[in-house]
């Protein structure tokens, strides 16, 4: 019983998210409810300076930015961004 433990330890780094992650998928929410474009806040140097390509795409799978942005938005968002 205590390998299981100790293997779950060792993997959770696989399923928690950064205080930066987090940070980001703050800024998102804040800049949409701003009026800006999901596209454009995708692009934006604050995020794209803090987050990987693959984490950014991440973002988009978070209920709380699907919640708050859409998800026909957040679908528009990822064929764009897999087209690029």
């Amino acid at each position: 019983m205590a390998r299981l433990g100790s293997l779950r330890n060792a993997l959770s780094f696989l399923f928690t998210r950064s205080r930066t992650e987090n940070a980001v998928a703050e800024y998102v929410v804040r800049e949409h409810d701003r009026g800006r474009s999901l596209e454009e806040i995708l692009d934006d140097p604050y995020v794209v300076n803090r987050v990987s390509r693959e984490q950014a795409d991440r973002l988009l799978d978070r209920p709380e930015v699907v919640r708050a942005i859409g998800e026909d938005a957040v679908g528009r968002a990822r064929d764009e961004r897999a087209a690029r």
